[in-house]
């Protein structure tokens, strides 16, 4: 049991770690900590109170739900209506963690679409490649049709010739 709980403390902190490590990584990417406007601060400490309510409420839930597999002496109360009683308990807490584990992907997504939103220099950059890339698209295109209008020219001079030395005019 206690091993279980070490174990349980131990991956908590590694979740802990790399979603805090994400955060840093986030507030650097964005600039230093003075430059982040107050709006954009504020919007990380939510993310991280978020982060510390789900992971907590996670590991509550678990917790209460190992302490009610023990079996308990005979109380006041049927061993039948225990278990249904316990059993119930159980659900609502796998349920909460379920919501605790939902909310941590929200913040995930909410996290990579902060990135996403925040991080100008790659979105300057692939604006960039994408216009130097169409460019040189465009000048294929151009290219292709000067050689089109060209040869157009040619043969229509060329028929052009045929029809006016021709008796059928």
């Amino acid at each position: 049991m206690e091993k279980l709980r070490q174990n349980t403390r131990d991956n908590e902190r590694c979740v802990w770690h790399l979603l805090v490590n994400i955060i840093i990584l986030i507030m650097a990417q964005a600039g230093q900590r003075s430059s982040i406007p107050q709006s954009k601060d504020h919007l990380l400490r939510s993310y991280n109170k978020r982060l510390k309510d789900d992971v907590r409420s996670m590991l509550e839930n678990f917790t209460e739900i190992i302490k009610l597999a023990k079996v308990e002496e005979v109380g006041q109360v049927s061993q039948q209506t225990q278990g249904e009683q316990d059993h119930n308990e159980m659900q609502v807490r796998a349920a909460n963690i379920v919501r605790a584990g939902e909310s941590l992907m929200t913040l995930v997504a909410d996290i990579k679409q902060f990135l996403i939103l925040n991080d100008f220099p790659s979105v300057n950059e692939a604006i960039t490649k994408r216009s130097r890339y169409l460019k040189g698209v465009q000048t294929d295109i151009d290219v292709k049709l000067i050689q089109l209008r060209d040869d157009l020219t040619k043969d229509l001079y060329d028929i052009e010739e045929e029809y006016y030395s021709s008796r059928y005019k």
